[in-house]
Order: C-alpha cells, then structure tokens, then sequence
C-alpha cells in the first residue's frame, strides 16, 4: 500500500456560518518552518537551566513535562518554584525577528474574513504585538488576547477560552478557532467553535476534536465558502 500523498491544506471549507475569526499566534499567523519558536523555546530552556540549576539537556525533559502538564512552561514553573511570571515573559520573548516575513496571500485572505478577527495566544501582549505588526497583519486584528489577560492561565484551560469570549463578545458557535496546537482543541470544540488544526502535522495528527485542517492557512482561507457565498 503506498502512503498517501502530502496534502498543502484543505480547499473550499464550509465557513458560511462563521461571524468571529480566533487566530492562535505563534506556528499559526506564520509557518513553523521559519523557526521562530526555536528562538523563544532555547530563551524558556536558558531560563530553566538558571532557575531549576539542571543541565540544559535535563531541563529540556523538564520543560518539556511542564508544557503536557500545566499548558506552557511559565505555569509550570510558577507551580514549583517563586519566580517574577512577568519578567519571565520579557525574557523569553526578547528575540530577533528576522526569520519572520510578511506574507502577502495570508494577508489578502485575511481581508476576505467578515467579522471580528482576534489573536489568541499563551504568549505576551508584547510579544503578540511585536509579531503581529512584523508580518505587517496588525490592521487586520480587532484585538489581542494574551496570557496576561487570561491572569496567566493558559490555553487549554476552559476557563481561559471562556475569558476570551466575553471579552471580545464572541459567541462560540458562530467562531473558527485556528490554532496549531493539538491539546488546545477540546475546549474550543466543547463550546461549539468550529476549529482548524494548522500546520505540516495538521493531516497526520489523529484527534477527533479538528473540523477542518489546513497545513497551509493562507491557501485554506483564500478557498473557503464564507458568509454570503452560495
């Protein structure tokens, strides 16, 4: 039997009933492949080995487990030791942006969304609005939700999506949630959202929590049947 063929993304998805548009950030807004989050993951690994005093390959396997159990390494960290939560932010997101480019098709597919357009993301307000306004998007977004909103709780606490929905008046049946992160699926798809799996593994990931999956997102938007369509 031979493997089935790559597939970029998912084409003509059914989004018509779709009225708020949720967008995670990071490995969702740009393509993994630029290893951004590379960048930010060896800051998170630095500061684990200067907090926790283990070698670096220790503390990987340590950050590691914090991101399973407790949804991002800062809650984790706040779990077992005392440490500033906000100075953590600004160390680790304190990176170059180089890598990250402006990508024109996302953008005019992006315009195509009818409806409010948010950033949802476990990073910082800072961070969200550095990498917004570097892939030159930050128009298009009616508001950033970050970590510091949700009182540092992260995705996929429900509580967190529940926060977010208030804030910005989103009713979660009518909202696409696009985020590359497997575990952060469930509570959105326990809401009612429709949600879209993004990245290379989006095909191969076996969840049944994903209604859509898009390796690609600008090519997934650019062909999906949208409010007012036929």
């Amino acid at each position: 039997m031979t493997a089935e063929p790559f597939r970029a993304t998912e084409y003509s998805a059914d989004l018509r009933h779709v009225r708020s548009w949720i967008f995670d950030l990071d490995d969702t807004l740009y393509p993994p492949e630029s290893q951004f989050m590379r960048l930010i993951q060896q800051r998170i690994n630095d500061y684990v080995v200067r907090t926790a005093g283990l070698p670096a390959d220790e503390a990987m396997t340590v950050q590691k487990g914090y991101l399973r159990d407790y949804g991002t390494s800062l809650a984790g960290l706040m779990a077992h030791y005392r440490i500033d939560p906000h100075d953590f932010l600004a160390e680790v997101h304190d990176v170059p942006l180089d890598v990250l480019t402006p990508d024109p098709g996302l953008r005019a597919a992006l315009e195509r969304l009818e409806g409010p357009r948010i950033v949802f993301t476990n990073g910082s307000m800072a961070h969200a609005r550095r990498v917004v306004e570097k892939l030159e998007l930050a128009d298009l977004f009616d508001g950033l939700f970050s970590l510091e909103d949700a009182d540092l709780i992260p995705k996929p606490d429900p509580r967190t999506f529940d926060r977010m929905a208030a804030r910005f008046g989103v009713v979660p049946t009518t909202a696409a949630f696009f985020e590359d992160t497997v575990r952060n699926l469930p509570p959105a798809k326990a809401i009612g959202m429709t949600t879209v799996l993004v990245g290379a593994h989006a095909f191969d990931a076996d969840t049944p929590h994903a209604d859509h999956r898009a390796a690609v997102l600008g090519p997934f938007l650019a062909t999906a049947r949208l409010p007012g369509d036929a």
